[in-house]
């Protein structure tokens, strides 16, 4: 995808970083963009306004007054279809956090009617100082959009956190918020990934192999589809990328039961694709548990049954199962579907090679309560959940 006939607004402070601007103009430009430089006078300090406005062939606004005629921040806020801040520096982001508009570049960021992107650029300890991380929050907050920094040399000769992402990254983030199709716009979305932990003691637990990279990528694609996302994550290493999918993170099964139970009620689709642990301990031990000699039995009960008890409290929800199976896969993935009362249900082999668990590839085949068996070949699981995302639209049509 270009960013053809995309009104965007670079806005620009003043780091050593603002040589970057340079460079993401020409992308910006590149992909079709109609790019709009708005510095603030620090910045000009570090890259002129000539460059820019060459490369954007486009006037450079600085300030909000110029000689005798004023620049009409309204009308460029109004203007642009984005608005990305790139660097964005400590002093900028506080301002904007507090609605400071002592320059063109908050007058404008104000009056912004469009989403806006912020690109923080500064040295490691400004960014790890609670006030940067409460400013962040408070930008995520009113609906700003971060492009987290990146790691490396600083300017300080530190090495660490505080780069402003390459503008080829950014440009790529650009891309995907365009890319979005709005396929499910207004449409409220559950996930479930990873597996679950069932205590055993402090420190062992019950679990399984899943690594909940599926269930994020079906997250990851209901977002950019234009769904509210509410992820419910099992312990996992992984973390979806997009900071407007709203997580909620659980260990044990019965936290994900109430936890799904909590929105379910709201949502237009839920996709249970975590591995819940099917028993648990019937006691926790409060103490590690000692090697002693002879074995050790261990007493389970059943945890609860999400998929099950949401399937039986379905209204208008398109309700999505995963199966993983290692023997007679069609006949239980069907079993499970009518048992659940899934809309349909997706079956994952352990026969095939580089699918299922901690893989970043799956190999699927889908069986729906309509009768209709659709196989899939090897693809990303990011593939997979837009595959999946394309049979719950014939259930929400």
């Amino acid at each position: 995808m270009s960013l053809h006939s995309k009104k965007i607004i670079l806005a620009i402070s003043g780091s050593i970083a603002a040589y970057k601007a340079a460079f993401l103009c020409r992308l910006l430009i590149k992909q079709g963009a109609e790019v709009k430089v708005v510095m603030t006078k620090a910045a000009t300090q570090f890259i002129s306004a000539l460059t820019l406005s060459t490369l954007s062939k486009s006037k450079v606004h600085i300030d909000i007054m110029d000689d005798d005629s004023w620049n009409n921040h309204v009308e460029l806020g109004l203007w642009a279809d984005l608005i990305i801040i790139a660097p964005a520096t400590a002093n900028t982001l506080s301002k904007m956090v507090s609605g400071q508009a002592d320059n063109m570049l908050l007058a404008v960021y104000l009056s912004a009617k469009c989403p806006v992107m912020f690109a923080p650029a500064m040295d490691l300890d400004m960014w790890k100082h609670p006030s940067t991380k409460n400013n962040l929050q408070a930008l995520k907050e009113y609906g700003n959009i971060l492009i987290d920094v990146e790691s490396g040399e600083l300017a300080s000769g530190l090495v660490g956190d505080g780069r402003m992402a390459e503008p080829i990254n950014i440009v790529r983030y650009i891309k995907e918020h365009f890319n979005k199709s709005q396929r499910l716009k207004s449409k409220v979305a559950l996930v479930t990934a990873g597996p679950t932990h069932e205590a055993l003691d402090p420190v062992r637990f019950l679990g399984n192999k899943s690594s909940g990279k599926m269930g994020i990528a079906l997250a990851e694609a209901l977002y950019e589809e234009g769904a509210e996302v509410h992820l419910i994550l099992g312990p996992s290493n992984h973390r979806p990328q997009h900071e407007g999918i709203i997580l909620k993170p659980v260990k044990s099964a019965q936290e994900m039961f109430d936890a799904c139970h909590e929105i379910f009620e709201k949502c237009d689709i839920a996709i249970m694709a975590a591995a819940v642990a099917d028993y648990r301990p019937t006691s926790i031990s409060d103490q590690k548990i000692k090697k002693k000699e002879g074995d050790l039995n261990i007493e389970l009960e059943r945890t609860p049954d999400i998929a099950a008890s949401l399937g039986k409290i379905k209204n208008k929800q398109v309700l999505v199962g995963f199966a993983l199976e290692t023997n007679n896969e069609e006949a239980n993935a069907k079993r499970k579907l009518e048992k659940k009362n899934f809309d349909f249900i997706v079956l994952n082999s352990m026969q095939d090679k580089n699918a299922t668990f901690g893989h970043d590839t799956n190999k699927v085949t889908i069986y729906t309560d309509r009768g209709e068996i659709l196989p899939y070949e090897l693809k990303s699981k990011k593939e997979v959940a837009f595959d999946i995302i394309d049979q719950t639209l014939k259930y929400l049509a």
